[in-house]
């Protein structure tokens, strides 16, 4: 098995209603901003984009109730977003707020 590990920190700009899946496990899409200064081959490089995100059971009902605007951290894999499609999807396995006491 290959390692397929993401861990993102940024802004929860866009979430959308929590629904079901036919199997019953809660579902929310969501979208973070990312804003940062990343290393690369030596050089600083300012890292700003946008990525769209996934979470299910547990995860879902937690982000269903979070203010947009609000920081997180998200850990998860990368997979595409449907079987036939290529774009890629992160799906959000682990999910902390990050305030002053939970930095």
């Amino acid at each position: 098995m290959q390692e397929n590990r993401v861990l993102l920190r940024g802004v929860l700009i866009e979430r959308d209603a929590l629904r079901y899946t036919p199997a019953g496990v809660p579902l929310v899409k969501f979208r973070v901003a990312h804003d940062s200064t990343q290393v690369e081959a030596g050089i600083e490089r300012r890292v700003d984009c946008e990525v769209e995100a996934l979470a299910f059971g547990t995860e879902a009902r937690l982000l269903s109730g979070a203010a947009l605007g609000a920081e997180v951290r998200i850990s998860g894999f990368l997979d595409r977003r449907s079987r036939r499609g290529r774009q890629t999807v992160l799906h959000a396995t682990g999910v902390d707020f990050v305030t002053q006491e939970n930095p």
